[in-house]
């Protein structure tokens, strides 16, 4: 059996986590908090970060700490989680889907500055498979119309822009931790705060509204309720997990992308055939190999494939649904022909296995596969 994702857990994890119980506290903002704050700072340069309970907290972190307002819209790329346009429905803002671009299916920047109206408050990127957007062409678009950007960097965590850490290319970056991301916590985040005038704010909704983390700091001696908010910080247990993980960045990273070269390399003689496409990594990004991705001509040839390699034990998966067609879309209003190259590739795209404890002779089986189901026809 090849699953599509596994998390990689040694004997650090299970360390770290016992020590935690033993030696930390339960709650959140312990010793491993601080030390994965450490960490991320000598791995990534990060200055200001909070863990969250998930990806999706730091996205309504960063949704109440830009006071979205009912009405507001915000430009979005349909080919996402729901998460990225929950975290600022919740604030009844509305989203505005944004079509997709057919090489790294990341939002198609041209065709933002269309969509702006004077109800525009911010845009939401999505760095999808851990390939950046383009944020030069997107900041300055932002700049020009006094809109805020942020970084759903959920799957980018050690992706890079022209040299630049991805989660520091927007006002806000949010990082997910999730047992199916590179690096993972179980369920968990982070918000990371590039414009710092923002932080204290931050520390006080994510702490229910209260300045309890100034009292850690030791800055004052008792808290109280300053804001709206909610307990967005995890227990430190999950940090200690998470810790086990950031120490092992590179090795994780190493093992994903030779996974991810692998694919790529086997795979390019289908795509010159004409049988499949792949993505293509722009020169401007260097990519954390998260996931790859194949694009097949037909949802019913994609469909065959998926049950063909279940067959021989081999799990692949549709990537989404595109939010403004998924039901809760339709109820919404949106009509599958706003965003053509979301729709088309919604119905084509498939993700391959890809995890850091899987074999090159893994991935070599799995591609074997693939060429022998789709040679067949």
């Amino acid at each position: 059996m090849i699953p599509f994702n596994k998390a990689s857990i040694t004997e650090k994890e299970i360390e770290y986590v016992v020590d935690a119980m033993k030696h930390s506290k339960l709650s959140g903002d312990g010793k491993y908090t601080m030390k994965v704050y450490e960490k991320l700072h000598e791995l990534l340069g990060l200055e200001n970060v909070l863990l969250t309970t998930s990806g999706t907290t730091a996205l309504e972190m960063a949704s109440l700490l830009i006071d979205l307002e009912p009405g507001d819209e915000v430009i979005v790329p349909s080919f996402t989680f729901s998460s990225t346009v929950n975290a600022f429905m919740l604030r009844r803002a509305k989203p505005i889907f944004c079509d997709i671009r057919r090489d790294n299916m990341n939002i198609d920047e041209t065709k933002i500055e269309a969509l702006i109206t004077d109800k525009t408050k911010a845009i939401y990127t999505v760095d999808y498979a851990g390939v950046p957007c383009d944020y030069d062409v997107i900041n300055d678009i932002a700049k020009r119309h006094n809109l805020i950007v942020i970084e759903d960097a959920a799957q980018a965590v050690g992706s890079y822009y022209k040299g630049r850490v991805c989660g520091t290319l927007g006002t806000f970056g949010c990082y997910s931790f999730h047992e199916t991301k590179n690096y993972v916590m179980g369920e968990g985040g982070a918000i990371v705060l590039n414009d710092p005038s923002y932080l204290d704010r931050a520390e006080i909704i994510r702490e229910k509204g209260t300045n309890r983390r100034q009292v850690l700091k030791g800055n004052v001696d008792k808290y109280t309720w300053h804001d709206i908010g909610s307990s967005f910080l995890p227990s430190d247990l999950l940090a200690a997990l998470l810790y086990a993980q950031l120490e092992r960045f590179d090795e994780i990273m190493e093992k994903r992308l030779t996974v991810w070269n692998t694919y790529a390399e086997e795979l390019k003689c289908l795509e010159d055939e004409g049988l499949l496409k792949l993505s293509v990594v722009p020169e401007y990004a260097q990519h954390n190999g998260h996931m790859f991705n194949i694009i097949l001509p037909t949802d019913e040839i994609r469909t065959r494939l998926v049950a063909e390699l279940q067959k021989k034990g081999m799990n692949a998966y549709i990537c989404y649904v595109p939010l403004h067609s998924a039901p809760m879309g339709l109820k919404l209003g949106y009509k599958p022909e706003e965003c053509p190259v979301t729709e088309e590739y919604g119905a084509k795209v498939l993700r391959l296995p890809l995890y850091a404890d899987m074999t090159r002779e893994d991935a070599l089986a799995v591609t074997d596969a693939v060429k022998e189901i789709l040679r067949k026809g």
